[in-house]
């Protein structure tokens, strides 16, 4: 079980994320779900141990992840929001680098990869370095480097980043069966459709601050609306959303 209580980041005077709390059990996906600059990459860093709060803590299977750290991130599958990647590897060797830092048997480690590659679409590249990777080949390289010491939690910020519709579809798919193996999934995301259809659960931020938290059900039986894209709008766009955009139409026409 994961537990956000009371998560606060400051950076000088600038409240990056102030009290976020949750609960994560196995089997439950949660989709942060804010506009630019509203916390969640923050809020993602501080749930993986890189970022350290400036109030609030993790907890993992009831222990702060701070008194376990290595222990904790072996734990982990991270997605990170920007690739950072050694793109003078193949894809291949890349995967076996991470493999091997997570101590996995190589015969066993092989055979996973060649998997991921199939699955991914990627093994017509297998011979190709990560620099001739278009952004979402290396997204894919991202997600299979994740998954491949069967971690238990799974934090992802903006995975669908680069991803065609294809492949995005295949990540929702790949989200709902890893819950259903009773993984723990964090993901943040702007694909509203996404969020609305893999999680269990959504949690909202607007100007720092968790404006909702339920089930996308909950939240639309409350606030008696019919998608979560109607809730998003009620929660977190007070602006007139049509009304900006033809006000920008129009400065493009003067």
């Amino acid at each position: 079980m994961l537990e956000a209580r009371g998560l606060t980041k400051y950076y000088s005077a600038i409240a990056a994320v102030r009290d976020v709390s949750f609960t994560l059990r196995p089997g439950t996906v949660l989709g942060l779900l804010g506009p630019n600059g509203s916390g969640k990459s923050t809020t993602v860093s501080m749930l993986t141990g890189l970022l350290e709060p400036s109030g609030g803590r993790v907890l993992f299977d009831g222990r702060d992840i701070r008194d376990f750290p290595l222990e904790f991130k072996a734990r982990v599958g991270y997605v990170p929001e920007e690739a950072h990647l050694y793109t003078y590897l193949t894809g291949p060797e890349y995967l076996s680098l991470v493999g091997g830092l997570r101590g996995l048997e190589p015969a066993r480690l092989a055979r996973k990869i060649q998997e991921f590659l199939e699955i991914f679409g990627l093994a017509d590249a297998r011979h190709e370095q990560l620099s001739a990777y278009s952004k979402g080949m290396r997204q894919k390289v991202l997600i299979a480097a994740a998954l491949l010491h069967d971690p238990d939690l799974i934090v992802m910020d903006e995975p669908c980043s680069g991803l065609d519709v294809l492949s995005t579809l295949v990540l929702r798919s790949l989200v709902q069966a890893l819950a259903a193996r009773g993984k723990m999934i964090v993901y943040s995301s702007h694909v509203l459709e996404m969020v609305e259809q893999a999680s269990t659960e959504v949690l909202i931020l607007h100007e720092s601050r968790v404006v909702a938290h339920d089930s996308v059900s909950r939240l639309r039986e409350v606030l008696q609306l019919s998608s979560l894209e109607q809730v998003f709008r009620k929660v977190v766009a007070a602006s007139d959303v049509d009304g900006v955009a033809n006000g920008l139409v129009k400065v493009m026409e003067q």
